[in-house]
């Protein structure tokens, strides 16, 4: 039986903290819904293509740590000593399940380097999952930026009518009704950049504060899985996988073990022959290459007397003339 002390938390203080945040930002948005309305009609296309996007973004963000609470209840029944077959398969944890073949921790107890390369592939999975709440914030910013410069293309666009129009001359009163006609147009301009931008920075730093607690949740997570995983008593590495490079040993090892219990011995015995083969398939590549060194190191002295010889030639044919 495993001790509380390696048990996984649940991330329920980093779920409680997105919830909070969020609600604080709703609560401000209803306060100030005459002016957001007012600001999303500007351009209700862009804006609305925003606010989807953050949408999505929250619900990403939201799942990140949702999800973690599944895998960390099957590690704690795992590490428990029991099967974990009554929870729902994690998906996270999906190597370590594995690994371990949901059986009692005693009966299955994998070597370091079996270990160390499953962490290594959880570990690239936290990193993947969180790739895309990465890519829609910066898809936020974007998309302000993109609003402020088609807010400034139509101001521009707006303002060189003005100025055309008033080249004509004729009253004055008719052209300063033209001149406060003519500029609502660039005016709407900088209302679409302006809100677009606001939209997509309020929007940007919604997902970045989610992201943060995801992030500090999912690395709470390995980080404790890791102490637990670790903590286990591991079997040794298999001798006849010793010899080769840390990287293949591990790969072989992950292999044995997730092998069938009732083939384990044959598959053992088939990846130590493979592992033999490698290995004298790499000292006959070393000793190519120390073969291919030694030639081309008497070359290289062949040439060199060579160059001697010729030298002296060169010398005496000088000294002759």
């Amino acid at each position: 039986m495993v001790g509380d002390a390696r048990r996984l938390s649940m991330p329920v203080v980093y779920l409680v903290r997105m919830v909070v945040f969020l609600i604080l930002a709703g609560f401000c948005a209803l306060i100030l819904h005459r002016q957001i309305a007012t600001a999303f009609m500007a351009n209700p296309a862009l804006n609305g293509l925003i606010l989807g996007v953050l949408a999505l973004g929250i619900v990403l963000g939201l799942r990140q740590v949702l999800r973690l609470f599944r895998e960390a209840r099957w590690a704690n029944a795992l590490l428990a000593g029991g099967s974990a077959k009554k929870i729902k398969p994690p998906v996270l944890l999906a190597p370590v399940a594995r690994l371990f073949r949901a059986r009692p921790l005693a009966a299955s107890a994998p070597d370091e380097l079996s270990l160390r390369a499953v962490l290594d592939t959880i570990g690239a999975r936290l990193d993947e999952s969180r790739d895309t709440a990465r890519y829609l914030t910066g898809l936020l910013v974007f998309l302000g930026l993109l609003g402020t410069f088609w807010g400034l293309l139509e101001t521009v666009g707006s303002i060189g009518g003005v100025i055309n129009s008033m080249r004509g001359g004729g009253d004055a009163a008719a052209m300063f009704d033209d001149l406060k006609s003519g500029l609502s147009a660039p005016i709407g301009g900088m209302s679409i950049s302006f809100t677009s931008s606001l939209f997509g920075l309020a929007g940007s730093l919604v997902l970045g504060f989610l992201d943060l607690q995801a992030g500090h949740a999912q690395n709470r997570f390995y980080s404790e899985l890791e102490d637990a995983l670790t903590a286990l008593p591991l079997a040794a590495t298999p001798a006849r996988f010793e010899g080769l490079p840390p990287e293949l040993s591990a790969a072989l090892a992950e292999i044995a073990a997730a092998c069938d219990p009732a083939q384990a011995k044959a598959t053992t015995t088939a990846l130590a022959n493979l592992a033999d083969g490698v290995q004298a398939l790499a000292q006959h590549m070393r000793s190519e290459q120390q073969i291919i060194r030694d030639w081309v190191e008497e070359q290289a002295e062949r040439n060199l007397a060579v160059k001697e010889a010729l030298e002296r030639l060169a010398d005496g044919l000088k000294e002759r003339s």
